[in-house]
């Protein structure tokens, strides 16, 4: 049976990557728990090896947790994100594999990844990544705007949300409904030649 999908409109692709922007400033709507949850539910539906989905979300709303989250940013970083709505903890299941006999039924896995640490945390980083880039793109799909860092102590965030050491932290996005006064020019995308070929 051959796949019925098309190409989509023009404009979800703009939604989605061609007008989309790395937004440092949001307006002051909020971002409901419903819109989290249907988002991230979007998002669960991207692939992962093994069916692992090793990534787990914080999301930090209140002013306790934002107090919480501040002092592990980076400087520059610091007031946009306290004046997110919404900043998504993007963190890594270190013990993922606990739960593959019931997300993965083709065959028994989880002995594989739970006897070489290496292995898992490799693959747990991996696709726990993918789905932090899966959740922004559902994100976009519905009406939200993303801005991610790299910019932050990750043992800091690590020991203030997930003390037991289970997690661990990958990246930040705030999240909101974006302020385009905030933007930075936007910059330019590497050549197709650059950065591929077809062999």
């Amino acid at each position: 049976m051959t796949s019925s999908n098309l190409p989509l409109p023009q404009a979800a692709l703009d939604q989605a990557f061609t007008s989309a922007r790395t937004f440092n400033q949001f307006t002051s709507q909020a971002v409901s728990d419903d819109v989290l949850k249907q988002t991230l539910t979007l998002a669960q539906w991207g692939p992962t090896a093994f069916n692992m989905q090793p990534a787990r979300f914080v999301f930090v709303k209140s002013p306790e947790a934002k107090a919480k989250l501040k002092p592990a940013l980076m400087p520059g970083n610091a007031d946009k994100t306290m004046a997110a709505p919404v900043t998504v903890i993007v963190a890594t299941d270190t013990e993922f594999f606990e739960h593959l006999p019931t997300q993965f039924l083709a065959m028994d896995v989880k002995g594989m990844f739970a006897a070489n640490a290496a292995m898992a945390g490799e693959a747990g980083f991996r696709n726990g990544t993918l789905q932090g880039a899966y959740f922004m793109i559902a994100a976009r799909m519905m009406g939200l705007d993303c801005g991610a860092m790299s910019g932050f102590n990750a043992d800091a965030v690590n020991a203030a949300f997930f003390a037991d050491g289970r997690f661990k932290a990958n990246f930040l996005i705030n999240l909101g409904y974006g302020d385009a006064a905030g933007n930075y020019p936007r910059g330019p995308r590497l050549a197709f030649e650059t950065v591929a070929n077809i062999v």
